[in-house]
């Protein structure tokens, strides 16, 4: 057995623990010299590529196209939207000089005292600012709206309490800033792109998610609605996992955005902004794996299928690894990666935990005796079985298994949810469903910021969103006593 997966701790022993052991020992991201930063490693960046792959096509199909703003915004772009200054205030990150020098005392390279910046540079942590003082020539008229660009690229808040993928001080993402014409055009965008989030994240990811609003404790800095969707994972936490903003007119005031409208009146231009970002990795190792390593839907796994030849011998393995190539071109003339593994200087055994900890979905193992029967072991990574099957259907039933296994790994993660989602009356149910099961809590709030801070204070416990379906009921507040209209999501929260 792999020495990384023996090392591994068990979900049960400690959660935290078996993510960080995970992460590590399947090849997907290590932390860095650069204290909370990480390094993405080739295994871990290959998920994320197919992540953004099937999310660029999505954006491109509804209508956006790409673009990049700088990594540096000046301090004075962050003064003009108060909201959105206070909001990011504490977690950025200040470029003040702009050259090194050697220490005239030889000690290295210190600052340069003469190098100061006449205003300082924030490194981005998002990109609303840039990009609207950037719109402000772009836009004069109603004929050059909308503009629908979306951004690849990386972003830095400053935290000290890391965890890999899911809270890192730079981490990848995506933001898309548009411009429009009307409010009524600028929040059907913002409900069209927290929809598109939903469909890859449950379609691609295999995660079941809550479209909802957030409260407005919880809004995004500088928004006027923010929609979201919400993943729980496997300890019974939730995570945000993308997020859509109707910004109203405030970015275009703030950086005088205005065009001439239909009727050649000058109006402020509406906008939204929205993303995700590689916490999506997070989601995905804590929302289907196990204590034998990731379960990685097909769709998004680098390697789909690995063949592992069992042989003794040079002769016996020239003679596996030729049928298994051939049956290797036959999965990816159907789009389907495979990887041979026809290394000799680890046994087999050693690669079927190997692969089993990176998640791989399907393997196919061949020994001689299958060579004279004509047959293959195929073992499913989501379910832990194996069967014994003819060499001549394989290739149909590889195929079969892809949408099989992804459709599995969906519906398994769907019914955790469902058991783990819970409705609530008393503050004292309330209490004891998140101390003693977790998972989300459906329950009365009063609709003030000061409840929801109480209750927060109180169990750690948030309002995740106010789903998009909640349906009108009236309640009383779990907390207040005071009259209720619907139910929201709490839980708590990565």
């Amino acid at each position: 057995m792999a020495k990384g997966l023996k090392e591994l701790t068990s979900r049960e022993e400690n959660y935290s623990q078996w993510y960080n052991d995970l992460v590590v020992k399947a090849g997907l991201a290590e932390n860095s010299a650069v204290r909370g930063c990480m390094v993405i490693k080739p295994y871990g960046y290959a998920i994320w590529e197919k992540m953004q792959r099937a999310l660029d096509q999505m954006f491109k199909d509804t209508g956006h196209v790409n673009a990049y703003f700088p990594l540096f915004i000046p301090k004075s772009f962050f003064s003009k939207e108060a909201k959105h200054v206070e909001g990011f205030a504490k977690e950025c990150a200040v470029v003040t000089h702009y050259r090194l020098m050697n220490d005239p005392k030889g000690k290295g390279v210190v600052v340069d005292p003469d190098a100061k910046l006449e205003e300082e540079l924030i490194v981005r942590p998002t990109s609303e600012t840039i990009i609207w003082n950037t719109y402000k020539g772009w836009i004069q008229s109603y004929r050059d709206l909308p503009i629908l660009c979306n951004q690849w690229a990386n972003v830095v808040r400053w935290e000290m309490r890391t965890r890999l993928f899911l809270r890192t001080a730079e981490f990848l993402w995506q933001e898309g800033h548009t411009a429009h014409e009307t409010r009524e055009e600028a929040i059907e965008e913002a409900y069209r792109m927290v929809n598109v989030y939903r469909d890859f994240v449950e379609q691609f990811m295999g995660v079941p998610v809550i479209v909802g609003h957030k409260s407005e404790n919880e809004r995004f800095a500088g928004a006027e609605d923010t929609l979201t969707i919400e993943a729980l994972m496997q300890d019974g936490k939730a995570l945000q996992s993308g997020t859509s903003h109707f910004l109203g007119q405030n970015f275009a005031k703030a950086f005088d955005v205005q065009f001439a409208n239909r009727n050649n009146d000058l109006e402020y231009v509406w906008a939204t902004s929205w993303g995700v970002s590689t916490r999506l990795m997070g989601a995905l190792i804590m929302a289907h794996s196990d204590n034998n390593g990731l379960i990685l839907p097909p769709k998004l796994a680098p390697i789909q299928v690995v063949m592992i030849p069992i042989y003794k011998g040079e002769e016996e393995l020239r003679m596996i690894t030729a049928r298994m190539d051939e049956l290797a071109a036959e999965l990816k003339q159907r789009g389907i990666s495979v990887k041979v593994d026809d290394r000799d200087n680890v046994r087999s055994g050693f690669k079927f935990a190997e692969y089993e900890l990176k998640g791989v979905p399907v393997r196919l193992a061949m020994g001689p005796r299958d060579m004279q029967n004509g047959t293959i072991e195929v073992a499913r990574r989501d379910t832990l079985t194996k069967e014994t099957v003819p060499q001549a259907g394989v290739v149909d039933m590889v195929e079969a298994l892809m949408d099989e296994i992804q459709r599995n790994i969906f519906e398994k993660a769907l019914k955790f949810r469902e058991e783990n989602t819970t409705k609530v009356d008393t503050y004292e149910e309330f209490k004891r469903v998140l101390d003693e099961k977790g998972g989300f809590v459906l329950a009365h709030w009063d609709g003030t910021v000061e409840t929801e801070e109480a209750i927060k204070a109180e169990t750690k416990a948030t309002i995740r969103c106010i789903p998009l379906d909640a349906p009108d009921e009236d309640g009383i507040c779990i907390y207040s006593g005071k009259p209720s209209k619907r139910r929201v999501l709490f839980a708590r929260s990565y």
